[in-house]
């Protein structure tokens, strides 16, 4: 295999070699930001990074959008067509306590970048400067947004509404998971939903508690939160075409004090993820159906609060054909492009799906021969960096491939 990175795998001979020599500095960006994780809408700290570097580089850029997002406008020089590409990375944090030992572990207690957006953001930030000094190789005009609060409560919608797609308008929109559920070397990209929707749910069940010894003088609510929880999941094996995937899970059940005392109330908290944005408004009637009809049957009562969060992050079919063929010029390796991979995760990418064509792909980026194969979210989570100059290749093919044709 070429390479010029230690310990790599993959062949990386069609990075070109500028990108290549800028993988250094990638990983030094990468790690500054995952030594400064921040949650969402508070990314201040990151946010002063990137702007300092678009500054140096002379990118003219616009910053506190949606409180710290940033958006940089790049402006091609070769003549041609005037569309406008626009290329998003996520830049918070969770609240997590991270547990690796490594030089570049997290500074601040109980925050962590525990799902590769610090990889996001260095990437993003590699694709402007290379596109800054390279302006005469693509026409049109390149939007890079670096956006807060991914993981929640959400930074797209407020950015969309702040105008980021607008002035000039953009004609589609890129962007990119760093992805250990695929080893380095590797993109997951397809046509159609990539990534499912996320709805949630609180319940209270309202019983009558009592002595554990007399339960013919109480309305049990843990009885009927359990058998709640067990209807649930008929949804999914009775009540969802088989071919739709969809997936509800409750994930908390908080009741009772004592074990000789019937609770009066039970809690519980849940999630529900569907691909068929053809389900949105069915979840929520059949999910408060089940707990109307259990509380009933049991004389007791409930409350319940359901919400959306994210639809689901549907992929043009010309964009996905676009990343798929420049994966397939940047990546040989004996998997390459895996094109049917989903996942049940959320992504809020999916807001400017809605407004513009584009396409959200997986960067593989775990390495288990390195140990960096943790899952996402775990407090041990990290990722091979060779994936960083990568996904810089694949941006920047991308853009000249888009705005070019």
């Amino acid at each position: 295999m070429v390479s010029t990175f230690p310990n790599s795998s993959v062949d990386l001979s069609r990075i070109r070699l500028e990108i290549r020599s800028l993988q250094p500095q990638l990983v030094e960006w990468r790690r500054r930001l995952h030594q400064k994780p921040e949650l969402g809408f508070q990314e201040k700290l990151t946010a002063e990074l990137v702007s300092r570097q678009l500054q140096a580089w002379n990118i003219e850029h616009q910053t506190e959008i949606a409180k710290t997002g940033i958006v940089a406008t790049i402006q091609g020089k070769k003549p041609g067509a005037n569309k406008v590409l626009a290329i998003r990375a996520d830049m918070d944090a969770l609240p997590i306590q991270e547990l690796n030992e490594v030089p570049y572990k997290s500074q601040h207690d109980g925050v962590m970048h525990a799902c590769g957006h610090d990889g996001h953001t260095a990437i993003a930030m590699g694709t402007a400067y290379y596109l800054q000094q390279h302006c005469q190789d693509f026409s049109g005009t390149v939007k890079i947004i670096f956006q807060p609060a991914e993981e929640g409560p959400g930074g797209a919608k407020p950015m969309i509404a702040a105008g980021v797609l607008k002035n000039p308008d953009v004609d589609a929109i890129i962007g990119l998971h760093l992805w250990n559920n695929l080893p380095l070397g590797t993109v997951g990209v397809r046509t159609g939903p990539l990534m499912a929707s996320v709805e949630c749910f609180n319940c209270t069940v309202l019983g009558k508690g009592g002595h554990g010894a007399m339960p013919h003088q109480t309305v049990d609510s843990v009885v009927v939160a359990a058998q709640i929880v067990n209807a649930l999941q008929i949804i999914v094996s009775r009540n969802v075409n088989p071919i739709d995937g969809a997936v509800v899970t409750v994930g908390e059940l908080h009741a009772g004090t004592k074990l000789n005392v019937i609770a009066d109330t039970a809690r519980m908290s849940g999630t529900i993820r569907y691909f068929n944005p053809n389900l949105q408004e069915f979840f929520h009637q059949r999910v408060e159906q089940i707990i109307a009809g259990v509380c009933q049957s049991h004389g007791a009562k409930y409350e319940l609060e359901y919400w959306s969060l994210y639809p689901p992050v549907i992929n043009d079919a010309g964009m996905a054909e676009l990343i798929k063929s420049v994966a397939e010029e940047v990546i040989e390796t004996s998997l390459g492009v895996v094109p049917e991979c989903q996942t049940m995760g959320g992504e809020d990418m999916s807001f400017f799906l809605q407004e513009v064509p584009g396409c959200y792909f997986f960067l593989g980026s775990a390495n288990s021969e390195k140990n960096l194969a943790y899952p996402h979210h775990h407090p041990k989570f990290d990722f091979d960096e060779t994936a960083l100059a990568m996904g810089v290749e694949i941006f920047v093919r991308s853009v000249e491939k888009f705005l070019n044709r």
